[in-house]
């Protein structure tokens, strides 16, 4: 495993993403499928999206399924299999030397593609564009690094990651709009009114237990889940600690750091209104 992350390091560095292979055993990624099975569970017992401090349960409507659930933020608040993964040591071996061994997590995310889905699309987009307030975060090019465990094979067809390689390096770029990423389709058209090639785009094939890692500035999207299958994805998006006045802690001198009382990352109102509460969509 030491050569294979040495190697994805390199990769990262020269061209914005990385792909370690087996990072997870096929056990791990067994519980990890049944931890999603009892997110998608409690999260679909809601009549709506639902918070609870920076838990949130979002649903939407698919045109051919109805309501399903797209995304749980900070499920690893009430999950101990995903509490545990998301600081699992092993990670340091690969943050490590991008981002040092002091680490916050920003990004606790399960990303949800359920067989048939049509309308579960990412446009093309830069992570950074999420990364708000700005005046929270410094260095972010080489400060943060987002990552994604598979719990599904990921393929064209059931929605795969689609990037643009090298893409990085372009600083920051408006792809999507003023509208939301998620629900837009890829369009291609947007990559080429700014003078990039969308025939230099790759599908990122993963198998379970897989991880891939790319850098905020990198472009890329997703389509629609075309199979009978889920498209299943574990994403944690890591931080150097010293660059982020926000964000929990993962990683404190090397040592993992377990949840304690929610603390400042995306909800703004998470002083006022921590209680649990419907989001009306």
């Amino acid at each position: 495993m030491a050569d294979a992350i040495a190697a994805a390091l390199m990769h990262y560095r020269a061209h914005g993403y990385a792909v370690v292979r087996g990072f997870f055993l096929p056990t791990e990624v067994a519980d990890l499928a049944q931890a999603f099975d009892r997110q998608w569970r409690i999260g679909m017992a809601h009549r709506a999206s639902y918070r609870h401090g920076n838990l949130f349960y979002r649903q939407g409507l698919d045109l051919r399924l109805g309501r399903i659930l797209r995304l749980v933020q900070w499920p690893a608040y009430v999950d101990a299999t995903l509490e545990a993964m998301r600081r699992d040591p092993r990670w340091l071996a690969l943050l490590g030397p991008l981002i040092g061994a002091d680490i916050k997590q920003i990004i606790n995310q399960l990303h949800w593609k359920p067989p048939g889905a049509a309308g579960a699309e990412f446009a093309f987009h830069q992570d950074v564009r999420f990364r708000r307030p700005r005046s929270a975060y410094r260095d972010l090019a080489n400060s943060y690094v987002q990552t994604g465990i598979a719990v599904d094979p990921h393929r064209p067809e059931n929605g795969a990651m689609r990037l643009l390689p090298d893409s990085h390096g372009l600083g920051e770029c408006e792809l999507a709009g003023a509208g939301a990423v998620l629900d837009q389709a890829m369009a291609e058209e947007r990559l080429a009114s700014l003078g990039l090639d969308p025939a230099g785009l790759i599908d990122l094939a993963l198998e379970p237990g897989d991880v891939a890692l790319w850098n905020l500035y990198l472009i890329h999207g997703s389509g629609p889940n075309r199979t009978a299958g889920d498209r299943r994805f574990y994403l944690n998006g890591y931080v150097r600690a010293a660059d982020c006045d926000r964000g929990e802690w993962a990683f404190r001198g090397g040592a993992p750091v377990p949840l304690g009382a929610p603390v400042l990352v995306h909800y703004e109102e998470l002083p006022t209104r921590p209680e649990p509460h419907y989001v009306e969509d």
